[in-house]
């Protein structure tokens, strides 16, 4: 065991401390570490895919982990807990050598001063590199790696089997999805990608993103294909006057500005901003950057258009951010559907006569989608719903609902590596 394999492993359990014991989004957790960015790349590589598959499939190893351990980890052992998940998830989903996965999660426990649990933590791995395909038995990935409270929700809105589905998908790596600022066949040669029928480009080998051809000059940025939709559905906007509120990382932001829009950005977060500027350069177009809060945000004028890509559970986006079925709740939402509620009343204040709307949300929960929606319609008698059409969404007309609006599934396009999870309703203000 050399100390690289102990530094990348050492990195995992400290985000995944933080993640799970703390709270914080995974994203956050690794971007505040300080060892994790000295770690060469095929570390860091390694780390990411360590604690994406210990997330993605939690439920499992709970599962497998609860018949080895008498009494539950916690208080100051709780760190022991996140070392027996990291060498669980190695044995039973990474094909670690069980040597490896073994001697590296011992050294953790001493490193992390929990020595009284060594001799636990080497007979609970061993027990499960001998025994795992026994452990793990004819349970039910898709059910077991779920919430119960996610599973219950989606099941009363999709019925069982589209629940299952779901949660099928969520336990498969999501591909890398780049939109490109022009050219897109070109690109799509160079990058040795797929062009998918909504023009993004999906592209299934590894590789660090950076060293990736057109990166430094912009010619793409990674987006998921269903958060290209947004900005799509408002049509032509050439010169047109657009507001991109709640907009960081910036992906919706480039699009507008890529079909030659006037964008002005809005968005509370500093250092998100700072980072779309960032963007924005790198690919050579340029936006109105806005740092405030979107609710309150007063521009003393109005626009042709605005898209709403509001805050939201995440739920939609499990294939890429396996951590958010472990930290938010029920309640999470319920205080979400407020703040998207006076997001929503305010911003239909800062359209013009004829203005479109565009509401997005990357949430599979109907109380922040067409709930919210269906409310505004309800409470601002100036707005109309503009039904989608089948050809504005082609390869993915059955992401349209009766009511017209958009519903996209990760269960969609199962044979291309599906998509993340979106509702999107669009309204013209008359």
């Amino acid at each position: 065991m050399d100390a690289t394999s102990l530094a990348s492993r050492r990195a995992a359990l400290d985000v995944l401390v933080a993640c799970l014991d703390k709270g914080q989004p995974l994203d956050d957790a690794l971007s505040r570490h300080q060892g994790f960015a000295g770690l060469d790349p095929r570390d860091r590589a390694f780390v990411r895919l360590l604690l994406a598959t210990t997330l993605r499939r939690l439920g499992e190893i709970e599962e497998a982990l609860a018949g080895l351990i008498e009494r539950p980890l916690g208080g100051a052992n709780a760190a022991g807990r996140q070392i027996l998940r990291l060498g669980a998830a190695q044995l039973l989903f990474l094909g670690t050598p069980p040597h490896a996965a073994v001697d590296t999660s011992v050294r953790l426990a001493e490193d992390a001063r929990l020595p009284h649990l060594k001799g636990l933590i080497n007979a609970v791995l061993r027990r499960i590199s001998r025994d795992g395909s026994a452990l793990m038995g004819d349970r039910d990935p898709a059910h077991l790696n779920t919430p119960q409270w996610l599973w219950e929700s989606w099941a009363d809105a999709y019925g069982e089997a589209e629940t299952r589905a779901i949660a099928a998908a969520h336990l498969i790596e999501a591909p890398l999805d780049l939109t490109p600022r022009s050219n897109a066949d070109f690109w799509a040669g160079q990058l040795e990608a797929e062009k998918m029928p909504t023009g993004t480009l999906r592209r299934f080998g590894g590789g660090a993103i950076t060293e990736l051809p057109g990166f430094a000059e912009g010619a793409w940025w990674v987006q998921d294909a269903a958060a290209t939709l947004p900005a799509r559905l408002l049509g032509d906007i050439a010169g047109k006057s657009v507001a991109d509120l709640c907009a960081a990382p910036g992906g919706k932001t480039m699009q507008l500005c890529a079909a030659g829009a006037t964008v002005t950005a809005v968005d509370i977060s500093a250092r998100r901003m700072t980072r779309l500027g960032e963007n924005l350069a790198r690919a050579g177009l340029t936006a109105e950057l806005v740092t405030a809060d979107a609710s309150k945000w007063a521009p003393g004028r109005t626009f042709d258009a605005l898209l709403l890509d509001a805050p939201c559970s995440g739920t939609g986006t499990l294939r890429r951010h396996p951590d958010i079925a472990w930290l938010k709740d029920e309640e999470d939402v319920g205080r979400l559907t407020l703040t998207q509620d006076r997001l929503l009343m305010h911003a239909t204040e800062l359209l013009k006569p004829d203005g479109m709307l565009v509401y997005a949300v990357c949430s599979l929960q109907e109380d922040e989608g067409p709930a919210r929606f269906k409310a505004l319609l309800g409470r601002d008698k100036r707005l109309r719903r503009v039904p989608v059409e089948p050809v504005e969404l082609p390869g993915l007309e059955a992401a349209i609902t009766r009511d017209g609006d958009v519903r996209t599934l990760p269960s969609m396009w199962p044979d291309r590596g599906g998509l993340d999870g979106f509702f999107i309703g669009r309204a013209v203000r008359v």
